[in-house]
């Protein structure tokens, strides 16, 4: 038997304080960072590693977690996803996922995203996932879109990036919608 956190092309896994300086790679590619997030300052090797190492020895607080992405032909460390904003009440979870831009379109964020909502509507037994995109980033909404999310809204001007305000698209789908077309998994 193989990982549930393992499949043809990534593994996800826990944090690990050497991979610090991979975090640190991916921060250096500015447009990478406000694709993600925003544009942070530059942080100190000593930074990361202190930020590993808490990522590392972290627990989940409740469903709220963040793992590796590592590609599983290389052992590499290629991005990572998080979830946050859950709410086993309502059945509904947000989550995050972030590629190194030297890895952008070989299938890691398409993997690793389906890997985590198997487990959050398997396993915990969430009902939907949502996500919150940047209007501009096309990629982003089109892995979203075939994945099978939905766009549910538009926040505009809602950030402020590179010297102008965004909108961010809110984008969701439904357990139900996730298993027609990924399955829910095998024993």
């Amino acid at each position: 038997m193989t990982s549930f956190w393992t499949g043809e092309l990534v593994r996800l896994r826990g944090v690990e304080p050497e991979d610090w300086a991979d975090f640190m790679r991916f921060d250096e590619h500015s447009g990478h960072q406000r694709t993600v997030d925003a544009l942070h300052p530059p942080r100190s090797a000593e930074g990361y590693r202190a930020w590993a190492k808490e990522a590392a020895t972290a627990g989940p607080d409740g469903d709220a977690f963040r793992l590796a992405i590592e590609a599983v032909s290389t052992g590499e460390l290629v991005g990572t996803l998080n979830t946050h904003e859950t709410d086993a009440r309502a059945g509904r979870f947000a989550y995050g996922i972030a590629i190194g831009a030297a890895h952008h379109r070989k299938g890691y964020a398409s993997e690793a995203a389906v890997l985590l909502m198997r487990f959050m509507f398997a396993e915990r037994r969430y009902h939907k996932c949502e996500a919150q995109v940047y209007a501009y980033n096309e990629a982003s909404l089109a892995l979203h879109r075939r994945l099978g999310f939905v766009e549910e809204g538009r926040l505009r001007d809602y950030e402020f990036l590179a010297g102008r305000y965004c909108d961010v698209i809110m984008m969701g789908i439904l357990a139900d919608e996730f298993a027609a077309r990924h399955s829910l998994g095998e024993w």
